[in-house]
């Protein structure tokens, strides 16, 4: 299984912000740009709006670890920016993986569904 590549750099924020399109939903909104490579290139801003450096970190892990998750029911070649809103503070990953997944699939970049035993 191949993994993602993190955008670090605010020239790679910028350029998927510029020339990518959005769509957004109650908790986050999502930036993607097709990068022409065979990997795909995920960022995570969360603002000081949001809540403490605490409430952030536990926002992003939840963001990532989602995006990893589902990783390999995603389509290759595209730069992800996901921002947090205001109204993802408290939530649990339940509700944010499904807003992930909802704009994944807005976006049609998520592949198939996983079967889940419940």
């Amino acid at each position: 299984m191949e993994f993602s590549e993190s955008l670090k750099k605010t020239h790679q924020f910028r350029l998927v912000y510029n020339r990518g399109k959005s769509s957004a939903n109650k908790y986050l909104v999502l930036y993607i740009y097709k990068n022409r490579t065979e990997t795909n290139k995920i960022g995570i801003s969360v603002s000081k709006k949001v809540g403490n450096s605490v409430v952030r970190s536990r926002i992003s892990r939840l963001i990532r670890e989602s995006y990893r998750l589902n990783e390999q029911n995603m389509e290759k070649g595209y730069d992800l920016v996901v921002i947090a809103r205001n109204t993802a503070k408290g939530t649990s990953y339940k509700e944010i993986n499904s807003a992930l997944l909802h704009l994944c699939k807005k976006n049609n970049i998520y592949i198939k569904e996983v079967i889940k035993y419940d």
